[in-house]
């Protein structure tokens, strides 16, 4: 898991439940994306939330969630360092 630490002490990651985070404060958290069926059986995921694009489709649902993470971490969470 990773945390992005601002210099206000701000956290952002991505809710994995492995580690509550409440120990370290108020939580705030919010959809990053939408993982949904399409009409013919196959997973899209979409990042319309955090102004990303929609993967997909893939045949498994694990693999749009492990695409939607992957996308997180490489362009969502390096982006909030910037705010």
């Amino acid at each position: 898991m990773q945390l992005r630490v601002h210099p206000d002490g701000t956290i952002h990651s991505l809710y994995q439940d492995e580690l509550d985070l409440t120990p370290l404060g108020a939580v705030c958290i919010r959809r990053g994306s939408r993982v949904e069926p399409t009409p013919d059986a196959r997973w899209e995921a979409d990042l319309a939330p955090v102004n990303g694009p929609k993967l997909g489709p893939f045949d498994h649902r694990t693999e749009a969630l492990a695409a939607e993470q992957a996308w997180l971490e490489t362009f969502w969470l390096p982006a909030v360092m910037q705010i």
